[in-house]
């Protein structure tokens, strides 16, 4: 399959690309796999994409708290 229809079968959501093809694909675009990603979730709002942003800076926290606590202590 070229890269053209691979793309065209994205596009139309018929097929859903791994992580790894996803890499790929940003390195190509010359983006953060992020920001590929903040923008199928988000789509073209600045304020839906701010708000998305700013709960995965508090999962994130809330995550690495939970992982710090979680370690044992020395």
């Amino acid at each position: 399959m070229s890269s053209r229809t691979y793309m065209s079968t994205l596009e139309r959501d018929l097929k859903s690309p791994t992580l790894h093809k996803l890499a790929e694909l940003c390195e190509v675009m010359e983006i953060h796999p992020l920001t590929l990603l903040t923008l199928a979730y988000a789509g073209d709002s600045p304020h839906k994409a701010d708000e998305l942003l700013a709960q995965v800076r508090r999962e994130l926290e809330a995550v690495l708290k939970e992982r710090g606590a979680a370690k044992p202590r020395a």
